[in-house]
């Protein structure tokens, strides 16, 4: 079972899924069981393993099945999900998994073009969703994602108000936390600061977690906006896999090691041995050939001064 984190911020891998979900190279299941056993030795506590969709449409998720039973043998691990619609939704319950991260887009057209329904047929599946969770005996946790919060391919620029009244409307229906995404890069600092303490106010102490992308090289920039603002979950990638399908040549997720360095250097205890953390790229390297590698920290490696920030915490307290 997943234990309660003592961290000050929480660093939750998407790679498995967001990663994966756009490499045509299918990852073999060991290889990703050694990924997942791999990242939770070096200290991250919540991956998203898999995705419940049909195989025929993402067949690199073939394997969901067998990916989520290795997951949950992982002490203390949060074994998360994504979920397209109440049929995933059922699926995750089966299988036993913590959380359940259901997505919908803010924008109309990116959600016609991701799930071929409009954004206000999303919200009403997860108010389903919320009532099939309610009745499981072994409730998981339920994550509602606002994707294009920041900006959209097809539309570009989102009204902000509009995803403060989807982020209300999906607290009011049942989510146990939010999470605001920046699913083809459009974000930057201020805008990210703005929205994230706006849909703080309107949710109050409803957790909101950040979903960033470094398509424009402002990734890295935007976690540190939204400490500013209080907020302390985010989704990143092991060597920065992943990318969204209708953002042609954007980069993919905020890279997890990076992420983790700069929480860290700025105080913020992520629990995370950034340097283990590095070397679980060779699982990717072997198994991925041809598919790049992003991030900075693993290329320099850490700095010869580097001391985490607990361990700074606590040579400070005793001086």
């Amino acid at each position: 079972m997943p234990t309660t984190s003592t961290t000050d911020v929480v660093l939750r891998e998407m790679g498995l899924r967001d990663g994966l979900q756009s490499i045509a190279t299918f990852m073999p299941t060991a290889a990703k069981c050694a990924w997942i056993s791999a990242e939770a030795a070096a200290g991250v506590r919540e991956i998203e393993v898999t995705s419940f969709v049909p195989p025929k449409l993402l067949p690199q998720f073939a394997d969901a099945e067998a990916v989520v039973a290795h997951a949950l043998t992982v002490p203390g691990l949060t074994v998360a999900a994504l979920i397209p619609n109440l049929r995933g939704a059922e699926r995750g319950l089966a299988l036993g998994v913590h959380k359940l991260n259901y997505v919908l887009s803010v924008s109309e057209t990116h959600n016609m073009s991701n799930v071929r329904r409009s954004t206000q047929e999303s919200v009403d599946d997860f108010r389903r969703i919320v009532a099939a969770v309610r009745a499981a005996p072994n409730r998981p946790r339920l994550c509602a994602g606002l994707a294009t919060s920041f900006g959209c391919t097809f539309e570009g620029a989102i009204d902000e108000d509009r995803v403060r009244r989807i982020a209300v409307e999906l607290a009011e229906a049942g989510a146990d936390e939010l999470a605001l995404a920046d699913t083809v890069g459009y974000g930057d600092p201020a805008a990210v600061r703005r929205l994230f303490a706006a849909v703080k106010r309107d949710v109050g102490d409803l957790p909101v977690g950040a979903h960033f992308h470094d398509t424009r090289g402002v990734g890295v920039a935007n976690v540190m906006a939204a400490l500013e603002v209080g907020v302390r979950a985010f989704d990143a990638s092991l060597a920065g896999l992943g990318g969204c399908p209708f953002a042609p040549g954007a980069t993919g997720n905020i890279v997890m090691e990076d992420t983790a360095f700069l929480c860290e250097t700025l105080g913020y205890d992520t629990g995370v041995d950034i340097a283990a953390l590095a070397k679980i790229r060779a699982i990717l390297a072997e198994n991925l050939p041809g598919t790049q590698l992003l991030g900075n920290v693993a290329k320099s490696g850490l700095p010869k001064h580097f001391v985490p920030a607990r361990l700074r915490a606590r040579r400070e307290a005793a001086e």
